[in-house]
């Protein structure tokens, strides 16, 4: 097997688990009670070998990324597994799936300012354009996130999903503290074993959660040390599942069935600890926006010729110039689109099902068998039974949690 070159410059070992964390916990830490109460107490077992899966997925993709010293990107790895229309495939995949969650996130934010400000209103246009409150809102984050989008390098953005970081555990202590202390909720509801009608979607939830494989090619091959890769993955995701799995679970004790698409549009109103959890809450995609469309404007940059290194200073000056449009033209395309499509849980659950549940278990494992065979790696019973059973898991998460989803979306409207 070739393996790449670790950088001698590039992103550290904390840096990069920051990078890392921030990308797993991303507006599924939201979602994650109200998956819980869909499904019921059983489907923790669900929401742990999801986990599971999608840290073992994520170590077959560093694998496949060492098979070849050109592969430095997810679609890299499906032109070497399957041709050029593996590359396509999954590009689709992949950046459909970033494109979409960042939509989750205006409509996320659009949600929980229209909680803290119900009766806001914008005015413009000297008073003859009035812009209600959510979709106010859903503007007003889209404006301040667009800077952040225009950096261009992981180290920088480090320091952006430290931020991240410590919002998510600051959210999810403030929700405990509503439940505790502040907001004469309790821990009180019972809740029920399992749900069998609401299994789809709770499924989809959960995989959305872990979907974070989109960018984990660029986190990898931007480390100095790419030896330490399972390293980071593994702590990464041992983080994400405790915060996810204890946001769960003291949400589902607070409100059992009654819980809403977010647990912060739960909490009580004008209370100190619930207006600190929707504050943190609009801090949490401020720092992860970035991380998610940078992939995608990459790309797009790629397939202008932006890449290219050693031009003139006048050509570099272009160049930025061009970054920097196709990165507003990504946030004004995502702000359209999530003022037009307004359901949060039911866009997360497609999200999670179609897209994420392809990009995370599915192709993962498809790509990395098709490489071994390619190169004559020889592959343990174990390992092949594995993959396979992971792709049919995957299949069967795609099917039903893809009709659940759009279902549930048709009979919003």
């Amino acid at each position: 097997m070739e393996t790449n070159t670790p950088p001698k410059s590039g992103t550290s070992f904390l840096k990069t688990c920051f990078n890392g964390v921030n990308a797993l916990s991303g507006v599924g830490i939201l979602s994650i009670p109200f998956a819980l109460s869909q499904g019921g107490w059983l489907s923790l077992t669900i929401f742990i070998t999801i986990s599971a899966i999608c840290f073992y997925t994520g170590i077959l993709l560093q694998r496949c990324i060492d098979s070849s010293s050109l592969v430095k990107t997810y679609p890299d790895i499906g032109e070497l597994a399957f041709g050029r229309k593996g590359k396509i495939v999954v590009a689709t995949f992949m950046y459909l799936e970033l494109y979409l969650v960042a939509i989750d996130f205006l409509i996320l934010e659009g949600d929980n300012l229209e909680k803290l400000f119900p009766d806001a209103s914008f005015h413009v246009a000297g008073g003859r354009l009035r812009i209600a409150g959510k979709q106010g809102f859903v503007l007003l984050f889209a404006l301040l996130v667009l800077p952040t989008t225009w950096f261009r390098s992981l180290d920088l953005l480090a320091y952006v999903s430290l931020g991240g970081v410590l919002a998510s555990a600051i959210l999810i202590a403030s929700v405990l503290w509503v439940g505790a202390v502040d907001g004469g909720v309790g821990f009180h509801e019972n809740g029920v074993a399992v749900r069998w009608g609401g299994v789809p979607t709770a499924m989809s939830l959960y995989a959305f959660c872990f979907s974070g494989h989109a960018v984990f090619p660029m986190i990898y091959t931007g480390m100095r040390n790419r030896r330490m890769f399972p390293t980071v993955l593994l702590i990464c995701f041992i983080i994400c599942t405790l915060a996810y799995g204890v946001m769960g679970v003291i949400g589902y004790l607070m409100y059992g069935g009654s819980l809403r698409s977010q647990v912060t549009l739960n909490l009580p109103a004008r209370k100190l600890s619930s207006s600190v959890a929707i504050y943190t809450t609009l801090i949490n995609p401020f720092t992860k926006f970035a991380l998610l469309v940078t992939p995608i404007a990459e790309a797009i940059e790629g397939v202008l010729g932006l890449g290219a290194t050693g031009a003139g200073k006048p050509a570099q000056y272009r160049a930025a110039a061009v970054s920097v449009s196709v990165r507003t033209a990504l946030v004004v395309s995502t702000t359209v689109v999530a003022l037009a499509v307004p359901f949060f849980a039911y866009v997360v659950a497609l999200t999670g099902s179609f897209l994420s549940a392809t990009a995370t278990m599915l192709l993962p494992c498809a790509c990395y068998l098709r490489i071994s065979s390619k190169i004559s790696r020889k592959l343990g019973m174990l390992e092949i039974v594995a993959c396979v059973g992971i792709i049919i898991l995957g299949l069967g998460v795609i099917v039903i949690g893809t009709y659940s989803s759009l279902k549930q979306i048709v009979q919003s409207f």
